[in-house]
């Protein structure tokens, strides 16, 4: 008898013991469920005011509003420059518990004609970089109600990132889409390029492009491909250029996109 009692304490017991956990689980469970609101309210909280400090304590955002949910930060309001558009989301990006943001700020900047607007740019890229490898990327814009629209190819980034600046600071810029790349480094490329800008700017034809610090005639090579852009005086000029880069050992193709100045319609540098 007594070994039976003392077996079924034990079952008991072990059932008491289950049935505990198993209390215990459920009531964790539902502190998790009622905390998580709580939790994510705490931090939605802290970034709203932290952010709200951020913006406070600089002039150039005074019209810029947000909200916050789960994280989630939700830029609107003006600004006067496309360049304060993107700062704002930096600022807000880099709050702690921050999980996105959403920026919805409109770049209230005046009015500027997209043809003159077009005009102002494309001379500012033309002489990025002008003195150090400006000969080795290419720009082209376009503007359309205030959205400008550039691609192109450089070598370093460091071309295209000066370019972008020089973009988002400009006043009536009101978007940007960007599709600049970066062409592929190699010494098997430096090399083609070296060549390359040898053969066309020493060329008796051509050598009055080297005195322009716009360096007209643009040389891009990707992976043993030459590509010509930019512009020149005459259909001559074109010619003797294609010529030149035609007569490049090591080049795998070339394509001659130079442009004629009477014949050009589109902004590039």
């Amino acid at each position: 008898m007594t070994h039976f009692v003392t077996k079924f304490v034990t079952k008991k017991g072990l059932l008491r013991t289950v049935g505990s956990l198993l209390a215990a689980g459920l009531l964790s469970a539902t502190l998790v469920a009622e905390t998580a609101p709580a939790a994510a309210a705490r931090h939605d909280n802290q970034i709203t005011n932290t952010v709200t400090q951020k913006l406070a304590a600089k002039s150039q955002f005074r019209d810029v509003r947000f909200t916050v949910e789960d994280g989630i930060v939700t830029l609107t309001g003006t600004v006067d420059l496309y360049q304060r558009k993107l700062d704002a989301a930096k600022l807000a990006r880099k709050t702690a518990d921050v999980q996105g943001v959403r920026n919805l700020i409109t770049v209230a900047t005046p009015s500027v004609a997209d043809e003159q607007l077009e005009q102002k740019l494309a001379r500012k890229l033309t002489y990025v970089r002008s003195g150090y490898d400006s000969t080795f990327d290419y720009f082209a814009l376009s503007v359309k109600d205030g959205v400008v629209m550039v691609e192109g190819q450089d070598r370093t980034g460091v071309g295209r990132d000066e370019a972008l600046a020089d973009i988002y600071n400009q006043p009536g810029v009101k978007d940007v889409v960007e599709n600049i790349s970066l062409e592929p480094v190699s010494l098997f490329d430096d090399g083609l390029r070296v060549r390359a800008a040898r053969a066309i700017y020493r060329d008796p034809v051509l050598s009055k492009y080297a005195i322009d610090p716009a360096r007209p005639i643009r040389i891009i090579v990707d992976n043993g491909h030459v590509t010509l852009y930019g512009s020149v005086i005459n259909s001559m000029d074109k010619e003797v250029a294609g010529i030149r880069a035609n007569q490049l050992f090591g080049a795998f193709s070339v394509e001659n996109k130079l442009v004629v100045e009477k014949d050009s319609g589109q902004a590039g540098m």
